[in-house]
């Protein structure tokens, strides 16, 4: 959902520097005319940098963790993500490293951390949010996928079957348009009340993901709603809109597009896959 826009510090701190500069060298503001050239730079950067991080309330903010491959919102209540970010583009799906299976504990979390054994007899699959093949292009981005920071507890067959998947198809998107934005994470409803582990790893009624094609021919938002059960139904089945996720998890997704082309794609509810 659109907010308005605020301008870059980047480009008005540098407005300030340059006014200092002025204030003393006696140079009048129209002989630093280049300034709002850089000022226009620098807002255009920052409203399109990092696209995939969405917005949220800071007081419901969880730890911030920027990975190789990924960002995310920590959530040390629930012991999962709040959200997982990433860019994903078409030389990215490319990579040949091969998965670590090697899960660990996230050392950056602040906090107890969750270990693997925390999903022992547990009967849910360590579910990835950002998937490990999605990170085949670096080494350290396919260890760093294995962080427990990074995972949920997951339904075995919705992890196998159709979140697969998407994973899958998202990595199709990013190969025909040349990159693709993605964010997802677990939802709790207040439906389930169930912890695994000795750490209290909540287990979440259901998973959240918004893809952003936004290229010069394909311009689309998609969101997908996955209750933790088992499905094996086809993905379409599963599409909503993005401005509904928002109004679930409170988030503002891709809020870097400009607000007229935000709204519109954003309430869009496909009736079929791109």
């Amino acid at each position: 959902m659109a907010k308005k826009k605020k301008n870059s510090w980047i480009g008005w701190l540098i407005a300030l520097i340059v006014g200092a500069v002025s204030l003393f060298t006696g140079k009048s503001w129209t002989d630093w005319n280049i300034t709002q050239d850089i000022i226009k730079e620098s807002n255009q950067k920052a409203n399109t940098s990092q696209m995939e991080i969405p917005l949220m309330d800071a007081k419901k903010q969880g730890q911030i963790i920027q990975r190789t491959g990924y960002t995310l919102s920590y959530d040390a209540k629930n012991k999962t993500p709040q959200w997982v970010a990433w860019e994903l583009t078409k030389a990215e799906t490319k990579g040949n490293e091969e998965r670590t299976n090697d899960f660990q504990p996230d050392p950056d979390v602040i906090g107890a951390k969750v270990v693997t054994y925390d999903y022992s007899g547990s009967g849910y699959d360590r579910g990835h949010m950002a998937p490990a093949g999605d990170m085949k292009w670096n080494r350290k981005a396919m260890q760093e996928s294995f962080y427990m920071s990074n995972i949920c507890p997951q339904n075995h067959n919705l992890n196998t079957e159709d979140w697969n998947d998407l994973e899958m198809k998202s990595r199709e998107w990013a190969r025909r348009y040349g990159k693709v934005y993605i964010v997802c994470g677990p939802i709790y409803n207040g439906k389930r009340t169930e912890y695994i582990g000795s750490h209290r790893v909540k287990v979440p009624d259901a998973f959240f993901k918004v893809i952003l094609i936004n290229e010069t021919d394909k311009q689309c938002a998609l969101g997908f709603l996955f209750e933790n059960e088992s499905g094996e139904r086809p993905l379409k089945e599963y599409l909503v809109s993005v401005d509904s996720i928002e109004k679930i998890t409170g988030l503002d997704f891709f809020s870097s597009l400009p607000d007229d082309i935000e709204n519109t794609v954003e309430a869009e509810v496909h009736k079929k896959l791109p």
